[in-house]
């Protein structure tokens, strides 16, 4: 029965509100799960509200008692568990307003799609419903910016759960909320549910991204002084200009609201700087264009006036601090140009200065007095009584596997000293240092009472394990590998532990170190490595890679280091090293004799006087320092401060050779505004030898030399600066006899193919960087993407002119010798003849060659470029591009260089 039969002479109409609302839109597409399923279209925005109809009474309505109440239609819910949602009970009287209330109080509860009562003219309550489905699934189709794990948790859907329209209507704008936030304006949402058996659904959201919102224009109205294009760089959002704007501006060029408030106050800060001290913006307004793509951006500004500064005094409560005195150090004067930020750095310093003193809480208050006849600003730096602080303990969490000792021993301020900003900031600079933790890791200061404080850190600990793995095949070094792994806090307690493998066809390596920061909670650091080196030397006959000498050292070295004061450090070390250097015999030997005696031999003809001079087993026992000088706020990743370093090694104390190496070396780092970092470095090297050595060959050993190239200068190949030695063949006829030119000289083959070139180091050197590191977008930043521009100058030069080999065409080496049996006489023939009978060949032809001594001078070279540092997924990823542009005769250039590793 409807209440139209229950009350026929009710007077009004009574509309029920509807609660289960109806999503507009709704549509499906069809998925198959389980057995076969139904797609289902949502029909209308609007659902029809379920009302009891009712006819106007003639007389008043009466009530009737409730009999008895019972449902149907429920599969997952209970009939008590419906019951309990109305208020109607058996026994109560009801009319059409308590029917309505129990409709109401069904629909509230957000569980139903349908209901109905019935039996409302007996008492006998019937409530008929129809359950919302529950949700078997979401699936969400489309999304490729945002993935999955960004989306799910913030809708409110979820597997095994009611599923409601209302709740699905919020989940729409809840995804649209978040494509906004990555400035995509334009995206649409539409929901579709599939019907599956046994009343569940899945929930199918079909996402189109739509392009990226990005701001088309941007205009400012009522800016006299400066000009749009003068305001526009002072911001952080930019005006879309397409690629590769749009990629080195990081994503400043999409709509963000949250960006367009900070440049609203990024403005302000500009003029304020400028001295215009009553602007303000009047309004900011950004509308999408007519084709939902774009954003057009107006600001509304009031510049006003230009002020200067007026009288500027401090009055100084502290008895420590001179009113006076601080009055003359102050940056401004009267008459500058008012300038906000210089007011706040006055503040800073001032606070600073007392902090110094051990005022850690000192209140520096600015006073104003504006004087709009005169257009100045009158300003009086209050430096309010404050009382002297003293550290009562210091707090450090957020360390899981570092130790506690680790951290405070950095720490230039102890419990119970009194406060000292400097201290404080070197603390800081000194845990940054670690590598242990996060970037730009603050101190955060507590008051506990006017004269006490706590000093508390918060730490993130990140990966202090490097680990680099490189793998590859080439015709030139067949199959290579090199593994390197490093702990630099090993056991939490800032030890280091490094192991390095490296195997190709043209070298082979292990070592293994280990360095104890403290030894014996002391501030003395003591390590130690051990090391076996196999390596293949190698030239290069045009573009052909050939292996020269074999250097295998064995040894070990043990390092001491000591601070000398705060900000200077001593190291010393000792070194025995066992070094062994040999020529393939196969390659570079011949029997002097023939079939003589003599064993066979190096020869110079095949390596090069040089190069044989160098064979032999050699002990090599040195003893040497290091001092370094460092104000570096960061010694991984510096900012800002200066390091210069002096080394030297003296090897001499037994051993084979004798020698003093020095090197020194100079960096400054400058933090110039807007994230760019300019970097200056110098550095330089001399080798000088304690014995004389014979003529033609120099007393420093090839392997003791100094070499330049990449990676330490950028645009040239691996050794391809300094002193070498080109062997260039001559051009000859078939029969052996030269090509001469047109003044009757002889030629070299033009083929660059053919020419030998050999490194063989220098004693000295110089190294220059000039290096701007350039900051990127927040997007770009955040995927450890560090891009610089560079310049690199430096030299390699002093070696003693080995002996050279000159065998000109037709002399008695570039013949073929043939010899009669029994020791008879010796002919000689051309290259491309045969013995004359009776004799046999002992002696091949040698090429006619000339060997040339290039490359040894101090003028500089010169490279430019550009280069990227990567965090990469696979590990930290270095890529330079550099042009040299200054060279000299026999330089080898490389123009691409990469290094890749990985940390944990």
């Amino acid at each position: 029965m409807t209440s139209h039969q229950a009350f026929p002479k009710g007077r009004h109409l009574c509309t029920l509100l509807l609660v289960g609302t109806a999503l507009g839109g709704f549509s499906a597409s069809a998925h198959a799960q389980g057995g076969q399923s139904q797609q289902t279209q949502v029909p209308a925005p609007a659902q029809q509200v379920p009302t009891v109809p009712l006819t106007p009474p003639s007389v008043a309505p009466t009530q009737q008692v409730v009999r008895s109440i019972s449902v149907t239609g429920n599969q997952r819910l209970e009939a008590e568990t419906v019951i309990s949602y109305i208020t109607l009970r058996p026994g109560e009287a009801y009319d059409r307003s308590r029917i309505d209330q129990a409709l109401r109080e069904l629909y509230a509860t957000e569980l139903f799609a349908d209901v109905q009562i019935a039996g409302v003219e007996t008492g006998n309550i019937v409530i008929q419903v129809r359950e919302n489905p529950v949700i078997n699934r979401i699936i969400l189709e489309g999304n490729r910016r945002l993935k999955d794990d960004k989306i799910l948790p913030e809708i409110r859907l979820a597997a095994r759960q009611i599923f409601t329209r209302s709740r699905a209507r919020a989940d729409v704008a809840r995804i649209i909320e978040l494509y906004r936030r990555q400035g995509r304006f334009a995206a649409r949402v539409e929901p579709k549910i599939v019907q599956l058996d046994q009343n569940r659904v899945d929930v199918v959201f079909e996402i189109d991204e739509g392009p990226r919102s990005r701001v088309r224009q941007i205009n400012i109205i009522g800016n006299q002084a400066y000009n749009d294009s003068r305001l526009i760089a002072e911001m952080a959002t930019r005006e879309a200009r397409g690629f590769p704007f749009n990629v080195l501006g990081g994503g400043n060029d999409t709509y963000d609201p949250d960006r367009m408030a900070f440049d609203q106050q990024k403005l302000r800060q500009f003029y304020l700087t400028e001295g215009y001290a009553d602007f303000r913006v009047v309004s900011a307004v950004a509308e999408l264009t007519p084709d939902r793509r774009d954003f057009i951006i107006t600001y509304v500004v009031e510049e006003g006036p230009r002020y200067k500064f007026g009288d500027v005094t401090v009055n100084s409560e502290i008895r420590d601090f001179s009113s006076e005195a601080l009055q003359n150090a102050l940056p401004m004067r009267t008459g500058d140009w008012y300038n906000a930020r210089q007011v706040e750095d006055t503040v800073t310093r001032l606070n600073e200065l007392a902090g110094l003193y051990g005022y850690a809480f000192t209140d520096v208050e600015p006073r104003f007095t504006r004087n709009p006849e005169t257009l100045t600003m009158n300003i009086n730096f209050q430096v309010n009584e404050a009382q002297r602080t003293y550290v009562e303990r210091i707090n450090i969490s957020g360390n899981t596997n570092t130790a506690d000792k680790v951290i405070r021993r950095e720490f230039r301020l102890a419990e119970g000293d009194p406060f000292n900003s400097i201290r404080l900031r070197r603390s800081r600079d000194r845990i940054n240092s670690l590598g242990y933790f996060q970037e730009n890791l603050e101190i955060e200061q507590q008051e506990l009472a006017p004269d006490r404080m706590a000093l508390n850190v918060e730490v993130e600990e990140r990966a202090t394990g490097e680990l680099q793995l490189s793998a590859g095949f080439s015709s030139i070094e067949q199959f290579l590998v090199n593994l390197s792994v490093q702990q630099r806090n090993f056991r939490g307690l800032g030890q280091q532990l490094r192991a390095a493998i490296n195997y190709s066809s043209y070298s082979r390596s292990f070592e293994l170190g280990f360095t104890e920061p403290y030894l014996f909670d002391r501030n003395v650091a003591i390590g130690f490595d051990l090391y076996r080196r196999d390596l293949n030397s190698f030239n290069f006959v045009g573009n052909e890679r050939q292996s020269t000498f074999d250097e295998v050292t064995t040894g070990g070295q043990i390092r001491v280091g000591v601070p000398l004061t705060e900000r200077m450090q001593l190291a010393l070390r000792y070194s025995l090293n066992l070094s062994e250097i040999g020529l393939a015999p196969e390659i570079y030997f011949s029997d002097p004799d023939g079939t003589g005696p003599l064993p066979p031999a190096c020869d110079p003809l095949l390596a090069g006087r040089y190069l044989c001079d160098l064979l032999g087993e050699r002990v090599v026992s040195s003893l040497g320092y290091t001092l370094v000088y460092s104000t570096l706020n960061n010694s991984l990743r510096p900012t800002n401060g200066f390091r210069a370093l002096l080394s030297q090694d003296f090897a001499g104390l037994g051993g084979d050779v004798r020698y003093l190496r020095t090197r020194a070396s100079a960096a400054r780092y400058w933090s110039i505004g807007g994230g760019f970092v300019l970097s200056a470095s110098a550095e330089g090297g001399a080798i000088f030898s304690f014995e004389e050595g014979e003529p033609g060959v120099d007393p420093i050993l090839l392997t003791d030399r100094f070499t330049l190239g990449s990676p330490q200068m950028r645009g040239f190949d691996i050794r391809g600066v300094g002193p070498r030695v080109l062997r260039r063949l001559y051009e000859v006829n078939a029969d052996g006899s030269p090509v001469l030119d047109a003044n009757g000289n002889l030629t070299f083959e033009e083929s660059d193919d053919q020419v030998r070139d050999e490194a063989i180091g220098g004693r000295y050197y110089y190294l220059g960087h000039l290096e701007l590191e350039i900051p990127v977008g927040n997007s770009i930043r955040e995927l450890g993407i560090r891009p610089s521009v560079f310049v690199d100058v430096g030299a390699l030069w002093g070696v003693r002119q080995p002996n050279l080999l000159n065998l000109t065409p037709q002399s008695e080496l570039t013949l073929r010798t043939c010899q009669a049996a029994n020791s008879g006489p010796i002919t000689r023939v051309a290259p491309n003849a045969q013995c004359p009978e009776g004799t046999t060949l002992i002696r091949e032809a040698a090429p006619a060659f000339a060997e040339l001594f290039v490359g040894d001078t101090p003028s500089p070279r010169v490279s430019v470029g550009f280069g990227v540092n990567w965090n990469s997924p696979f590990g930290p990823f270095r890529i330079d591009v550099a042009y040299p542009l200054l060279s000299q005769e026999g330089d080898d250039t490389r123009i691409f260089t990469f290094n890749v590793g990985t940390a944990f």
